[in-house]
């Protein structure tokens, strides 16, 4: 007996692909230009990150109007559950890649060049007083080269945000169960303090980057240590802002009557992405902030 094929649609030719791109590479200068201490490199920044938040919203909308006129079916589902492992599997690797930087410069980079292993002590070519611990923090020339006074404490703001993101993790899943039994009420309650979590996270980490600059000296320009401190943790924290922005619009949905308990992928993916991300703030706190 053959079987039927379900209907799959196609979506109309879009331009939000190339609004992303425009964003993205505007952003990227931005970027750049910050790093560079360019006057203009924040307003190219903030305007590339604005084309990315017009962007998403609009074809977030896309999406949605999609799909509440019925037009995706099971085999579709399937594909944008695919579609979102492999995505959150290319963020694995972003970090992964961040990670293998920070592993390269603590456990090989700096054992050599304290000599560790080599037949000439290699710390002589740098100066005579290099001492090989992690974090770096005497440096040969304080008027050259301003490094932080002391390494980042694991167990105040860190901590919190760890428990916060915890919280947030458990927090999340009481949503999903509540949508699965049709309970509206606790769906957009336990949601709500996800989102709020979320924003308590990012403001006690903004914060601590206050604090970090301007009484510790920790800088992105303050060697190896500042910046994979900041790659690390800020990169996270840009994490954690697109996954409250998708929360946020999950919340309006749940208030617009959006969403079943048989059919709510958009909920799910959020959940996932969020998941996602607490679970890399775990291991950025044992490997960045504890050891």
């Amino acid at each position: 007996m053959i079987k039927e094929h379900q209907h799959y649609y196609v979506p109309a030719q879009s331009y939000w692909p190339i609004v992303g791109a425009v964003g993205l590479f505007i952003m990227a200068i931005g970027g750049v230009n910050v790093l560079h201490q360019q006057a203009y490199g924040w307003y190219t920044f903030l305007a590339g990150s604005l084309i990315i938040a017009l962007m998403m919203f609009g074809w977030f909308g896309s999406v949605i109007v999609e799909s509440q006129k019925g037009l995706y079916s099971e085999q579709l589902d399937r594909s944008f559950r695919w579609g979102m492992v492999w995505f959150i599997f290319s963020e694995v690797m972003f970090f992964a890649a961040f990670f293998g930087a920070l592993f390269f410069a603590r456990y090989l980079s700096v054992p050599w060049l304290g000599g560790l292993g080599a037949k000439v002590s290699t710390h002589t070519v740098l100066w005579e007083h290099f001492q090989a611990t992690w974090p770096l923090l005497i440096n040969p020339d304080p008027s050259k080269f301003i490094g932080p006074t002391q390494a980042m404490h694991a167990w105040g703001i860190p901590a919190i945000n760890t428990l916060i993101l915890l919280c947030s993790g458990a927090t999340i899943t009481a949503a999903h169960h509540a949508l699965k039994n049709n309970h509206r009420p606790a769906l957009k309650r336990w949601l709500a303090i996800t989102i709020f979590l979320a924003a308590v996270f990012l403001s006690l980490q903004a914060y601590e980057y206050h604090h970090a600059y301007t009484t510790m000296g920790l800088k992105l320009n303050s060697g190896i240590y500042g910046a994979t401190f900041f790659m690390l943790t800020g990169f996270h924290g840009a994490h954690v802002t697109i996954g409250t922005l998708m929360l946020m619009v999950i919340l309006f949905r749940a208030f617009s009557g959006h969403f079943t308990p048989e059919k709510h992928f958009a909920f799910e993916a959020a959940a996932w992405y969020w998941h996602f991300v607490d679970a890399i703030w775990l291991i950025v706190f044992v490997l960045v902030y504890w050891l």
